[in-house]
């Protein structure tokens, strides 16, 4: 029998200290964009940088407690989950991405293979 047992891929991306708070940045990855950001509370998400409405980036939105603003249309998108809060609920999903903070450093799972 021959078992295949996918093994997340950590990478480090950063310091946190990178992220202003209530910011964004961009990361380039072999999946595509992936936007973090870190909330005022210092809070730390991933997810991949493209509104589910239209695939505005969500790096350049403008943070507010937990969610991100998408700067082409203002669909509000929750953080932690990636869907679209509000009048906008339920209209689609942005992927979120797996993140870890470890010693002050920003960590992402990047599965490549899947």
């Amino acid at each position: 029998m021959n078992a295949h047992v996918k093994v997340p891929v950590w990478v480090d991306v950063g310091a946190v200290t990178d992220i202003p708070r209530r910011g964004a940045r961009r990361v380039p990855s072999p999946r595509g964009d992936i936007a973090i950001f870190r909330t005022g509370d210092g809070e730390v998400f991933a997810l991949m940088d493209a509104c589910p409405h239209k695939g505005g980036p969500l790096s350049q939105g403008i943070v507010h407690g937990r969610a991100v603003s998408c700067p082409l249309h203002a669909w509000n998108i929750d953080l932690a989950s990636g869907e679209p809060m509000g009048a906008d609920k339920g209209k689609g999903c942005t992927p979120v991405v797996p993140l870890e903070v470890r010693d002050g450093r920003l960590l992402l799972s990047l599965d490549l293979h899947g």
